[in-house]
C-alpha cells in the first residue's frame, strides 16, 4: 500500500498544483459535532474535504487528501511549524451541529451530473440515477429514487440541512458534453426510463406518443 510521503512525492514527480504559502489560503473550516463524534470539513475554492481530527493533525495525511479531493498540494511546513498552523486553525473553526453536516459519513454521492434542461444524473457506486431539478432537491423524493435504483436509502436530513447539501452538490456539479456517445442523453430516452416517481406524465394518445411534460407543482 502506498503511503501518503510516497504519493505526494509521486504527484510532485508528475507536476501537481502546489502554491506557495501565501497563497495556500482556506475559506474556513467547519466543525461538527454530536452524536459523540467530530468531523471537520475544509473548505477550499469550492471543495469541501472532510477529516477526522486525527487526519487533520497529521500533515502527510492532510496533504494528501487535499491533493486527491481539491487538486491540490498545501505546502511543505516544518513539523512544529504545521502544529501550530493546524491548532490555530481549529480554535478558528466554526461549530455547527452533527446534524448539519452535507454529507452524511455513511453515504456519499461518487458525482452529480448535469445534463441540461433540469436533468441530472447521481453516480453512487456504479448506479447512475436520473433526476429532474425538482425531485432532487425534494427529500422525500430522493431517497424513495436512490432506494429504488440504488437500493441505498440516503440519512434523513432536517430540511435547511437537506438544503445546503444539495445545494453543494448542484454547485459542484459536472457538466456532461451532450454533444458525444456515452454521454449524451436524448430527450426521448430520458423520458421513456423516467418512472412516475420523478414526476413526469405520458399525455400520448394510443396511436401515436406525444411530447410528455413535467407536473406542476
Amino acid at each position: 500500500m502506498v503511503t501518503d510521503t510516497e504519493f505526494i512525492r509521486e504527484s510532485i514527480r508528475q507536476g501537481c498544483v502546489m502554491p506557495a504559502d501565501r497563497e495556500f489560503v482556506i475559506d474556513r473550516l467547519v466543525k461538527y459535532v454530536g452524536n459523540g463524534r467530530i468531523r471537520w470539513h475544509v473548505e477550499f475554492r469550492g471543495h469541501r474535504v472532510e477529516f477526522t481530527t486525527g487526519q487533520l493533525k497529521k500533515q502527510p495525511t492532510f496533504r494528501r487528501r487535499m491533493l486527491e479531493q481539491a487538486g491540490v498540494l498545501p505546502p511543505q511546513r516544518a513539523g512544529a511549524d504545521y502544529r501550530r498552523w493546524a491548532l490555530d486553525l481549529r480554535k478558528n473553526a466554526i461549530e455547527l451541529p452533527w446534524r448539519d453536516r452535507p454529507v452524511d459519513a455513511g453515504f456519499t454521492i461518487d458525482r452529480l451530473t448535469s445534463h441540461g434542461n433540469d436533468r441530472w444524473t447521481v453516480e453512487h457506486q456504479g448506479k447512475v440515477i436520473k433526476f429532474t431539478t425538482t425531485k432532487l432537491r425534494r427529500q422525500t423524493s430522493f431517497p424513495k429514487r436512490m432506494l429504488a435504483k440504488a437500493k441505498v436509502l440516503p440519512p434523513q436530513l432536517d430540511p435547511a440541512a437537506y438544503r445546503k447539501w444539495m445545494d453543494w452538490l448542484i454547485q459542484n456539479a459536472t457538466e456532461a458534453d451532450l454533444q458525444t456517445g456515452a454521454a449524451s442523453m436524448t430527450e426521448k430516452s430520458w423520458l421513456d426510463h423516467l418512472p412516475e416517481l420523478a414526476g413526469w406524465q405520458s399525455e400520448a394518445t394510443p396511436q401515436r406518443r406525444g411530447r410528455r411534460q413535467p407536473t406542476s407543482g
